[in-house]
């Protein structure tokens, strides 16, 4: 057994690290809950316009989050090894990569949303209607872009160091914020214009803007080692950049994949009827979402203490700390199941404005979901490690394979051959996970994880 689970101290200290970051995507989770609930009181026309926006600006937050994930890896070895200037080379990489990515983000809110959108309701009854709402949120969140970009790369640099509660606090003022606005702009209470759509999108912009000021605050009052001294010069180290690139763009290339095909899969499933299908599907995602605050909290603890044990050169604590947090997550999966079953208990009582083949969606949604929990808590375990250590090819060939060869191929071919409605086609399809877990154990085990990357980049 102790070959298996560490110490009591240990797990400690993988709590305090990932406890307040599962409570920060809670809290997030909570208000896009809160959003979904008053959303739907609008009916399910003006839900699914906001679903199929909030899939795109899924993509966005998933490859932000991807991008600082990359300069993570570095971030959290370099802050082991207590370098500095390394740090801040680290976060120097998030914001050249992640101001380069804004650009598209403004292409598509400002110039093209009809035409994106449009991709995501292919074949559904009520598309026009749908339409309309999608791109006057859309149209309105494309200037949450620079905010949401400074605000998460600072977030997560100081998580990436261990610092993991004032994130923590910020989130839950901005949720704050953003819950009471959307009561007062959705509805036009206390004396406000009902703006419906619109007021969830200001409730949102407004919030984000406050995030990234109380961010750019703390940092300034309280210097953090990844920032500059005042009237300090740091040139970019090219080579650095370069090589936390070549193990990055992996990452990235993985990310794309895995969020391309979601996105794919999202717009074959809103084919399959009409807007019930769509707020249905949105409305379950919205729930699962406060099962999947989990990955975050894991992966953060997994990513900063195995990362900063590489970056001492303490190699092999960091195999040992490798199987205590897998052990942990199956365990955890289990836990998480359980809280699944639970949760479907919210379906009448946060979505009764749905219709019921809505509320049904939903419903068979959350308990599929619940299921898997434990073999996706174990995945993100796993592909925390290999990034712990630099090692970015597992993901790109586990995920990325996978996703090309079968998810995509499969999700075309079940909406071409069955007439499966949306739940169905997404069990059989992440069936294929069981492959993904498998090969990514038989690749751990060669250990090409077990490096200290601060060791090659001086």
């Amino acid at each position: 057994m102790k070959r298996y689970f560490g110490s009591l101290s240990f797990y400690r200290q993988a709590l305090m690290i990932g406890v307040p970051v599962m409570l920060q995507s809670l809290i997030q989770s909570l208000v896009s809950l809160v959003d979904n609930f008053m959303v739907a009181g609008l009916g399910d026309v003006k839900m699914s316009g906001v679903s199929i926006a909030g899939q795109i600006l899924f993509v966005f937050m998933v490859l932000s989050n991807a991008i600082c994930a990359a300069g993570g890896i570095y971030m959290t070895q370099f802050s082991g090894a207590k370098d500095r200037a390394g740090m801040r080379q680290a976060l120097r990489f998030k914001f050249y990569l992640i101001g380069a990515f804004i650009a598209l983000y403004l292409l598509v809110c400002f110039a093209f949303p009809r035409q994106i959108l449009s991709l995501m309701v292919i074949g559904n009854a009520e598309a026009e209607a749908i339409l309309d709402a999608g791109v006057e949120y859309m149209r309105l969140m494309g200037f949450m872009g620079v905010p949401f970009c400074i605000s998460v790369v600072l977030a997560t640099s100081m998580r990436e160091i261990g610092q993991v509660r004032v994130p923590l606090v910020i989130s839950v003022i901005g949720t704050l914020i953003n819950t009471g606005l959307n009561w007062v702009l959705i509805y036009g209470n206390l004396g406000a214009p009902r703006l419906e759509v619109r007021g969830a999108a200001y409730a949102t912009l407004i919030a984000r803007f406050i995030e990234m000021a109380l961010y750019v605050i703390y940092v300034r009052r309280n210097p953090q080692p990844f920032m500059g001294k005042r009237g300090e010069k740091l040139s970019t180290d090219w080579k650095l950049f370069g090589g936390i690139l070549r193990r990055g763009w992996l990452m990235l290339f993985s990310e794309v994949l895995w969020v391309v095909s979601e996105t794919v899969t999202t717009a074959v499933y809103n084919g399959r009827g009409g807007a019930d299908v769509v707020s249905g599907m949105s409305a379950g995602w919205a729930i699962v979402n406060l099962l999947f605050v989990s990955f975050g909290g894991i992966n953060t603890a997994t990513s900063v203490i195995i990362g900063k044990t590489l970056g001492q050169g303490q190699l092999d604590e960091a195999r040992n700390q490798s199987r205590w947090m897998l052990s942990a997550a199956v365990v955890f999966g289990l836990f998480m199941t359980a809280m699944g079953a639970l949760v479907t208990l919210l379906t009448p009582l946060v979505f009764g404005h749905l219709s019921a083949v809505a509320q049904d969606i939903c419903r068979d949604l959350v308990l599929l979901i619940s299921l898997y929990m434990p073999l996706w808590v174990y995945s993100n375990v796993q592909f925390s490690i290999a990034r712990a250590g630099g090692d970015t090819v597992m993901g790109a060939v586990v995920d990325g394979c996978v996703t090309l060869a079968v998810v995509i191929p499969g999700i075309l071919l079940l909406a071409r051959l069955t007439d499966w409605g949306p739940v169905a086609m997404y069990g059989v399809l992440k069936l294929t996970d069981f492959a993904k877990i498998t090969v990514a154990h038989l690749w751990l085990k060669k250990e090409k994880w077990v490096k200290n990357l601060t060791v090659q980049a001086a």
